[in-house]
């Protein structure tokens, strides 16, 4: 799916000159048309808590740091997209992970090659709280080629974009949970 923008903008620096009817505006010589196409995606992926309770993130295009996530194939589940996507990403297998919950969604911009918001694609990301006991790592995504293990109160600080930051800070007292269930 995608949606559709459009903006007018001024050919000169002197303002523009549109002829106004209501919010209509017309095009004048003065005048060009932005359009800006933006796709609407579906991403699965994982907060993953290891068997000493680091949390797993991964290096995207050797220029930032997320959790492991990605896009959900048709036909395929979130569940199963968000295993998948470990699995690549950081090489832990989906038998190895066990599903906690669903710790929910959040939207925000693809990240480009260069490290900045790519504004053409718009993601819906649905996470989940997974744990494991596979500590070994090995991606085998070529565009994910680093994983690594993070103590939870280092990985916020890690992570590239505000939006991730934002979604672990909210879900951190989840993993507090499962940290002291695991001691018991």
């Amino acid at each position: 799916m995608a949606l559709l923008f459009k903006k007018w903008i001024p050919l000169s620096g002197k303002g523009m000159t549109n002829i106004r009817q209501g919010n209509d505006k017309r095009e004048s010589p003065n005048n060009i048309q932005l359009v800006i196409y933006m796709r609407k995606t579906q991403s699965a992926g994982g907060v993953v808590v290891g068997p000493d309770g680091r949390i797993l993130i991964t290096n995207q295009n050797g220029n930032s740091w997320s959790l492991p996530k990605g896009h959900i194939d048709p036909g395929e589940d979130e569940v199963a997209a968000a295993k998948r996507e470990i699995y690549e990403e950081t090489g832990v297998r989906p038998e190895n992970l066990r599903l906690i919950k669903k710790l929910g969604s959040y939207q925000r911009h693809k990240i480009s090659k260069t490290g900045s918001d790519d504004k053409t694609e718009i993601k819906t990301i649905h996470m989940f709280l997974f744990q494991t006991e596979q500590t070994a790592l090995s991606p085998t995504d070529p565009h994910n080629p680093k994983a690594v293990w993070l103590g939870k109160e280092k990985v916020a600080e890690r992570l590239t974009h505000p939006r991730d930051k934002e979604f672990f800070r909210k879900v951190i007292s989840e993993l507090s949970k499962i940290s002291s269930k695991r001691g018991r």
